[in-house]
């Protein structure tokens, strides 16, 4: 009887695991599906709330690191993490800055992951896989949600499968849902408020409850406007694809 997380092929006992990365605070549907049936689940950080951790776990193992975005609750997480699943040997960190400089000639590691970039990129160096999942939380821009599946064998062999999530009907709801079904109009008039708001000096959470937005919303109207010098309202609303 084969155990949950494990499958045979060619009558070779492999195992699935799943690698995402910057959930903030969204674990999707579709995510968990993909998901199903893995041995161990890696997160690379910035998963933003303590629960979305619990529901992984429920799944699988989780092995995690502290992204930029997680607040105080995070506090205990690493900040890198190294491993061996099933012959394959791992290093996790956040940002791929963190990457020490001589991992990249060390026989010592299999596979590097990393997140941050919300990106999705697969590149060998070294002899090494350098593993970024993308983002499988709130869609940025008009980027793929994505995450990652690797397959091994207990001997060290592994392929890695890139899953992305269709931006379909379900988001299409989320973002009305999000966005309060609010116009072209009334979301221009809600970002330049949030713009001023945070002018000001406000936090995300009282920007948030003053404009009765979801705090996610004004988490990412705040960090466009902070990131893009002169960006007006209706820059913002083209890098958020409304």
């Amino acid at each position: 009887m084969m155990q949950a997380g494990t499958w045979e092929t060619d009558g070779k006992e492999r195992h699935r695991i799943g690698i995402l990365s910057d959930t903030h605070g969204l674990l999707r549907p579709e995510v968990l599906e993909a998901l199903r049936g893995c041995s161990a689940i890696l997160h690379g950080g910035d998963i933003n709330r303590p629960d979305i951790l619990e529901s992984l776990g429920e799944m699988a193992p989780v092995y995690v690191v502290r992204g930029n975005n997680d607040g105080e609750w995070a506090g205990k997480l690493p900040e890198t993490v190294s491993l061996t699943l099933y012959g394959v040997r791992f290093f996790m960190v956040h940002n791929k800055k963190g990457i020490p400089k001589d991992m990249a000639e060390s026989g010592e590691v299999d596979v590097i992951i990393y997140g941050h970039s919300h990106k999705y990129e697969e590149k060998r160096e070294g002899g090494k896989l350098l593993l970024n999942p993308g983002s499988c939380g709130p869609r940025r821009f008009n980027q793929p949600v994505t995450l990652a599946l690797l397959e091994t064998d207990d001997k060290g062999s592994f392929e890695v499968r890139r899953v992305e999530i269709a931006h379909s009907q379900a988001e299409a709801s989320r973002k009305r849902e999000l966005h309060g079904k609010k116009g072209p109009e009334d979301m221009g008039r809600v970002i330049e408020r949030v713009m001023r708001d945070t002018d000001r000096g406000l936090t995300v959470d009282k920007i948030s409850g003053k404009n009765h937005i979801d705090r996610e919303l004004a988490e990412q109207i705040c960090r466009l406007y902070l990131t893009h010098p002169g960006v007006d309202a209706e820059g913002i609303m083209r890098k958020m694809g409304l």
